[in-house]
């Protein structure tokens, strides 16, 4: 496993943590979508650059890349990957931690990416609040990931301690 490609059914269920862990042992680059997607005051970067973006980090031999944008880029993370590992955590699980960061970032005005800060209007009001967001995307990707992701090298992952067991049997570099 050299390049592996990070993915989750909700927010907070540990993709950054875990990619950030991953790549740290097998001393390969690790790499946050979301700082590439999410520009200065939330601006989205178009499907073209973002593929720009990624384009040359997918082409490296090593990698651990966190988030997906299957809607702008298609399958390219997924598809250079040796390894996806599905963080499929219960919403019993990733729910509280959503709340919990959220609730965090707000208190302490944390800095997410290029400047970009979470705020309550944000995070829970309208369609694409962050945390009504979360609650649909959980559910169409249980529905949609086990055929979208049926002929890829997929590792699908429900609980803590599966996640934690994995993360032992990688390779130190």
């Amino acid at each position: 496993m050299r390049r592996i490609a990070i993915t989750s059914s909700a927010s907070a269920s540990g993709k950054s943590t875990v990619g950030r862990a991953a790549a740290e042992r097998l001393g390969v680059p690790y790499i946050e979508l979301d700082a590439l997607h999410h520009g200065p005051n939330w601006t989205e970067a178009p499907a073209e650059e973002l593929r720009a973006k990624v384009e040359p980090l997918v082409a490296q031999d090593g990698w651990v890349i966190d988030g997906g944008y299957t809607a702008k880029i298609g399958h390219l993370v997924f598809d250079r990957a040796d390894t996806i590992v599905w963080l499929d955590l219960p919403m019993r699980v990733w729910l509280p931690r959503l709340i919990r960061r959220t609730y965090r970032r707000l208190r302490h005005d944390e800095e997410l990416w290029n400047g970009n800060k979470e705020t309550i209007r944000g995070a829970l009001l309208g369609r694409d609040a962050l945390i009504p967001f979360a609650l649909r995307s959980h559910f169409r990707r249980r529905r949609e990931y086990p055929v979208e992701l049926a002929d890829l090298p997929l590792l699908r992952l429900r609980s803590q301690a599966e996640i934690d067991e994995w993360l032992k049997l990688l390779p130190r570099s």
